[in-house]
């Protein structure tokens, strides 16, 4: 082979390594931003049953079955539920911890999924409250909705707590079970609670092609349950966020036309910069940074996002209040642990120090992601009140 049939020869087999190579990245940061707005259907089992005993429960140790709090656990499909308490011993292999309450089924050996959110069910069979089945019209069909009325008559400051509703909203992956935690103290208050599910969750209409927005769609839907409120007699609007919830209401009070009627947000380990989140996701999945970079901006390229199979492009500059801390209008109860290992807490430290006259920082040093009520619900609770009461004048 002479030398020109050579260099010929290696610059082909060098651009066609390169196809490959780039096919395989690109690839690879596809598969990535896919995973980030796919919902996931199905939860498989992640924890085992080992022993149960009238007071305690055995069960195989896990990264969240050792941490301390509250927590529920579903057996049998779904079909049977139990609460737990206190972490009573701890081995590598498992944790005997204190059983607080049977709500459905006889608890047994056997696989079983975990429950961060502790209660299962509606305000009704959870926490003994009365409740409304609503369906509420969004541009994607009708919203599965709980309505907890105020408590009955009853305080010096009735009439105008009652036109002050908590509007509460789940995070990705959620459900609605996720805000049964935070309904008894805001019940307490008077104040009624309208709980929405929102576009591709698992309870309401999957909007084509069925991929979240984080945030930048779902909006929409809490503007829906928003107005369903004012319909019904609410002047103002409490907002409370978990996780990419938080994310959704920034979204709505930068966006929506009823954001005037919203009075403070409380935001439990929120996304207030998805740029961080996803790095953080990129690390934990091993796939490396530049890669899950060049993923996210598919997302809000008007070709890119078809490969990742969104309906438009997702802007994620509009999602990042630690660069927009200046346009942040409203005041916010910002709680978010140095533990949660899915939403670090940086951006929500450096959203609080950028905006100190607004947001009201609780830092938790032990809490997974979102479970700063299960480790020290009488804390969750008290500063919760504590921030309602300073912002909507509630007598307590």
């Amino acid at each position: 082979m002479n030398g020109r049939r050579a260099a010929l020869v290696g610059a082909v087999a060098t651009t066609a390594a390169a196809t490959v190579t780039g096919a395989v990245l690109t690839a690879t940061a596809v598969s990535f931003a896919r995973a980030v707005v796919t919902p996931r259907r199905h939860k498989p089992d992640d924890v085992e049953v080992l022993q149960v005993g009238p007071r305690r429960v055995v069960l195989s140790a896990t990264a969240d079955s050792v941490v301390p709090g509250r927590y529920g656990v579903w057996t049998d499909g779904g079909r049977g539920h139990f609460r737990v308490g206190r972490v009573l011993e701890v081995t590598p292999e498992r944790v005997t911890r204190e059983l607080l309450g049977v709500d459905a089924g006889t608890p047994a050996p056997g696989h079983a999924r975990w429950n961060q959110y502790y209660y299962a069910g509606d305000p009704t069979t959870a926490l003994g409250l009365e409740h409304e089945d609503l369906t509420i019209t969004s541009a994607v069909g009708d919203l599965p909705c709980w309505f907890v009325p105020a408590p009955a008559a009853g305080g010096a400051a009735e009439q105008e707590d009652r036109d002050t509703w908590a509007l509460l909203v789940h995070g990705r992956g959620a459900t609605r079970e996720e805000a049964l935690r935070a309904i008894p103290v805001l019940h307490g208050l008077g104040l009624p609670c309208l709980v929405p599910s929102y576009r591709n969750d698992a309870e309401a209409p999957e909007a084509r092609p069925g991929r979240y927005g984080l945030g930048d769609t779902e909006w929409r839907d809490v503007e829906a349950a928003a107005r369903h409120a004012l319909d019904h007699g609410a002047r103002r609007l409490l907002v409370v966020g978990w996780s990419m919830g938080g994310a959704i209401l920034l979204q709505f009070v930068a966006r929506s036309d009823l954001a005037g009627t919203v009075v403070a947000l409380v935001l439990d380990g929120p996304v207030v910069d998805w740029y961080d989140v996803l790095d953080h996701q990129a690390r934990r999945r091993g796939v490396p940074i530049r890669l899950g970079r060049y993923g996210l901006q598919l997302l809000g390229h008007p070709l890119g996002r078809r490969l990742v199979g969104l309906e438009g492009p997702v802007d994620l500059r509009t999602m990042d209040w630690v660069t927009r801390a200046e346009e942040l209008l409203l005041p916010v109860l910002l709680l978010h642990s140095d533990a949660d290992d899915y939403v670090p807490s940086g951006p929500s430290q450096r959203l609080a120090q950028a905006r100190p006259d607004l947001v009201t920082y609780v830092a938790s040093s032990t809490a997974r992601h979102t479970k700063e009520w299960n480790v020290d619900p009488a804390r969750w609770e008290s500063e919760v009140a504590e921030f309602v009461r300073s912002k909507l004048e509630v007598v307590p």
